[in-house]
Formats: structure tokens, sequence, C-alpha cells
């Protein structure tokens, strides 16, 4: 019983974590479960998710009821729920578990690493996507694609291989880079830009393609990480803030970021993990960082006009 093996265990039910669930499941139905506990697993299981207006019930597994140990973990959480999720997960990880987020940030993969071994976690990002989230329906337009590959950490190339080989299968877009955290500073510098100026204005993608007001907000926010990315050795220049206009140009006009569904759906936004994380580098390598402490200032204000006191600890999750 040790060594049999399940499918693919996605954490998260977000845009991501439904498109990837669905395309596995189209794939494979009995090959992919969520894994979510007491409320929202019920819920996951009554409703299911709706993926491009196609009705999906995939399996939900309960944490402290994983028949076996996945051969791919995928997390899709929101940074406020990394720490519960590593918790969660304890169950679904075997030896030959591969673990890979797609989650924002730069950190979720050092912190899986460190409670469940470097030589499982791989490195990855997820970009192009312009999913729209409402419920337990989610639309897009644009895939995209994931970006992965081994971190500083050691990582057997055969683990690459069977996740490339499976999200080949499943037609899910990717591309194995060997270059990954030059890759996890680039899509870190596009949300802290699109991302939160997204939440502060309001505006869909489209605002940031025929706006230069707009978009220069943008672009100041992700100056501030490309100044960050050279104190930390993984430089970044504005060749690189160029290639996220080339992205931006490619999405759907009425797609929006996650944070300003977040702020639309009055939920607790990840705002410490990008304009926060900004400012503790900031302080750590002497950068100064003033676009993002004032955009941490304005979208904490607006999470206080609807997440008044304790109520920010205790937002629906996805």
């Amino acid at each position: 019983m040790k060594a049999a093996m399940t499918g693919v265990i996605i954490v998260g039910a977000g845009a991501m974590g439904a498109i990837y669930a669905a395309l596995l499941h189209d794939r494979d139905p009995q090959g992919v479960a969520f894994l979510a506990g007491g409320e929202r697993g019920e819920r996951l299981r009554r409703n299911g998710v709706v993926v491009n207006g196609k009705p999906y019930q995939i399996s939900v597994c309960p944490p402290d009821a994983v028949p076996a140990p996945a051969h791919l973990v995928m997390m899709a959480v929101k940074h406020h729920h990394l720490e519960q999720a590593i918790r969660d997960l304890a169950q679904a990880i075997g030896t030959d578990t591969t673990i890979l987020s797609v989650m924002n940030g730069i950190d979720s993969e050092e912190r899986l690493a460190r409670c469940y071994g470097p030589e499982k976690v791989l490195y990855a990002i997820a970009v192009g996507m312009d999913a729209v989230r409402t419920d337990n329906r989610v639309n897009y337009r644009n895939q995209g694609k994931i970006v992965f590959g081994p971190g500083p950490n050691p990582v057997d190339g055969d683990r690459v291989k069977r996740v490339k080989e499976l999200f080949d299968l499943a037609g899910i877009v990717s591309e194995v880079s060997a270059d990954m955290l030059r890759h996890l500073w680039w899509k870190f510098m596009i949300n802290v830009g699109i991302n939160q100026a997204s939440a502060v204005l309001r505006g869909s993608y489209g605002l940031f393609q025929t706006s230069p007001q707009a978009r220069a907000l943008m672009d100041a926010a992700m100056r501030e990480v490309i100044e960050l990315s050279r104190k930390a050795g993984v430089p970044l220049t504005e060749a690189d803030l160029g290639r996220m206009h080339e992205v931006l140009e490619t999405l759907n006009p009425d797609g929006k970021t996650s944070m300003l569904q977040d702020v639309e759906a009055r939920q607790k936004t990840e705002v410490e993990m990008f304009a926060g994380k900004v400012i503790e580098l900031g302080r750590r390598f002497g950068v100064p960082t003033p676009v993002n402490a004032n955009l941490l200032l304005q979208i904490k204000a607006i999470e206080a006009s609807y997440l008044p006191g304790e109520t920010a600890a205790r937002e629906r999750t996805p």
C-alpha cells in the first residue's frame, strides 16, 4: 500500500486551480482531485467548478483522508493560506511526489522545500492567463503557459520530464526553463505592477492597454522591483519590463487581475506578498520603495473598508 500513488492533487480551487483541474480532468477524470476539507470541501463537492461554461464535478479529498501520496501536487492557494495548506499536504507527500507551486510571490517554493524536501520542489510561474472567476465559475480566453524547472535546489531531471509529459498530454501549455529564479522575479515584478495598480484604479487589462497614466503607475511599481532584483543577484532590466508590456497586449481587455477580483469580491488581497515584500527587501538592501509604500497604504485602506478589524482574518476562501 505504501508504494501506491495517486495522480494529481491540486490545492486551491481559484481561477488557476480550476483551469488546470479541468484540463487534467478532461484527460483522465480519475487522475485529479482537489485537496480541501471542512465547509470549503463540502462546497466544492456540492457545486463543482464551471470552466468556460462547462461544469466539472472533480473529486475532493479531505486532508486527513488522502488514500496515497500523489505523483504531482500543484499548489495554487493565496499567499495567506499557504501555511495551512502546507500542513494539509502531509498525507499527500511521499518520496516520489513532485511539488509544483503556481502561486504568486517569490518564497512559496522555499517554504515548501523546508517542509517536504528541496529535491521534490520544482519552481514555476504561470504567465499570460486572463481568467476571471465569479463564485465557482471561471472564464478565460488565454490559458497562458506554465514555465517551470529546477530552482537553486537539486532536482532529478526525471521529475521535470514526467511533469512536462503530463502537461503535454493534458493540453496544459508549458515550457521548461533552467533559469527559474529569474523567471520568478520577473513574474513578481509583473504582479507588483499590474495587480496592485489595477486594484487601486479598479481597472481591467484594457485600462492598462489604453491609458498611459495607468501604465505609468504600473511601470513605476515594477521599476522598484528591478532595482531590488539587482541587489538580490537576479538582475532584471528595462527589457524585462518591455516583455511584460508584450504579454499585456495579448490579454483579454475585459480580463482582470487576481487582486482586482479580490477587491471586487471584498476578500483579503495578497498585498503583503507584493508591496509588503518590496518594502521589506527595500529596507534590507537600502533601496527606496516609495511607490510600493503608497500602494500598500491605499490597498490596506481599501481592504479596511470591507474587512474591518478581526474580519480580515476570516475572509471567504476559494
